[in-house]
């Protein structure tokens, strides 16, 4: 019995994970490919299959238009296939568009007008961009968001707050210019900030003060034991009753707010790619599927709000990753038909393949890194 509950266990707990993570990811890639999907049809480009998964088919249907509907047995991604695709990544089929008659180019993705073809591929990474501003703006509008002001209750000795000056009772109302509205705008701004001085506008009494103050980087394990580096100040908040609420907004202001949260995303983003770029920051942060399943599973046990909201994040993340200037993702094609606007021509055909294998070998590294850097983290949680 001890053996059968344990397995059991094992079986419950993992469903805890894939469960979640299924339910992100394919939110997430529905979204995106949705995007693609809408804009095709708009601009009159052929759909011959919208595809969630990748692999055998497990149940499709066709639509009206000929669209194969499918659900594919790798859960892993997802893809449109237009007219004229060799394959889901929309590389050219050669042969098949010198056969295509007039009507069918006209339903040709390769054929469309290149406005039309570059608006189709920038609509993946926008309607994630889009999704995460819906979600963070509904989660405003109805739970709304906790809210508790800047107002420091200790700080820590020989701390970056303690040199800058800050003690016991000092309100943070901006930083570097930038307003502060709660304790979680300050947190977000320094976590980012790591070794780079900051500009503090401080509320001591009735004076206003200015001070530097440079957060230094830390390790921080939170509750589900994941690691991360983030900039401290050393300073705790105040927690008495009159200073913890929850804000919520009207319809207009949580969609601007949603906007405003979905940038910082993009904005922390861009700033870690950047620093990693330049070895400012480890690659151990980068994760794959592994540790996105782990950490739906845990942000699964503290409710549906924070799964949605982990939904919106990675909205974001996938918006960006595909952005990226690689061939196979849509940055690539983008790239190439920047390319096609100031030649006044397309890439040649064996330019675009190669391209297009280059795309893939960095993809596939990439994952590979990811996956290894999953088990990694893994291994060292337990």
């Amino acid at each position: 019995m001890t053996f059968l509950n344990e397995m059991l266990g094992a079986g419950s707990a993992t469903l805890g994970y894939i469960i979640p993570f299924l339910f992100v990811l394919t939110l997430v890639i529905f979204f995106h490919e949705l995007g693609h999907f809408l804009v095709a049809r708009w601009t009159g480009v052929k759909v011959l299959a919208f595809s969630l998964g990748f692999g055998p088919e497990i149940v499709g249907f066709n639509d009206r238009r000929g669209t194969r509907w499918r659900l594919a047995a790798i859960p892993l991604g997802g893809y449109v296939r237009f007219a004229g695709d060799e394959n889901a990544a929309s590389a050219p089929d050669v042969d098949a568009l010198e056969r295509m008659t007039p009507d069918e180019r006209r339903g040709s993705f390769f054929f469309a007008p290149l406005p039309a073809r570059a608006a189709i591929v920038a609509a993946g990474p926008i309607a994630n961009f889009l999704l995460a501003i819906v979600i963070f703006a509904c989660v405003f509008m109805t739970v709304g968001r906790p809210a508790t002001d800047a107002l420091v209750d200790q700080v820590e000795p020989g701390s970056a707050a303690a040199e800058a000056g800050l003690i016991a009772g000092d309100l943070v109302t901006a930083i570097d210019g930038q307003k502060i509205r709660s304790f979680s705008d300050m947190q977000r701004i320094v976590s980012v900030s790591a070794e780079r001085p900051l500009t503090l506008t401080v509320e001591r009494g009735e004076s206003e003060l200015s001070l530097t103050a440079t957060p230094r980087q830390r390790e921080l394990t939170d509750n589900f034991g994941n690691k991360q580096r983030v900039g401290v100040l050393g300073v705790t908040r105040s927690t008495t009753p009159g200073n913890v609420r929850y804000e919520t907004f009207g319809p207009i202001e949580a969609v601007t707010e949603g906007a405003k949260e979905t940038w910082f995303v993009v904005e922390h983003t861009g700033r870690y790619l950047g620093r990693m770029v330049i070895g400012r920051e480890s690659t151990d942060q980068i994760g794959g599927p592994i540790r996105i399943a782990k950490t739906s599973g845990d942000v699964a046990t503290l409710g549906f709000v924070a799964l949605i909201n982990l939904a919106a994040i990675l909205s974001v993340s996938i918006g960006l990753l595909n952005l990226l200037p690689i061939p196979m993702l849509d940055g690539g094609h983008l790239l190439f038909y920047a390319v096609e606007a100031l030649r006044g021509r397309p890439l040649g055909a064996r330019a675009q393949e190669m391209g297009m294998r280059v795309g893939l070998a960095f993809v596939l590294m990439l994952m590979i890194f990811a996956t290894w850097n999953d088990i990694v983290h893994l291994s060292s949680l337990g």
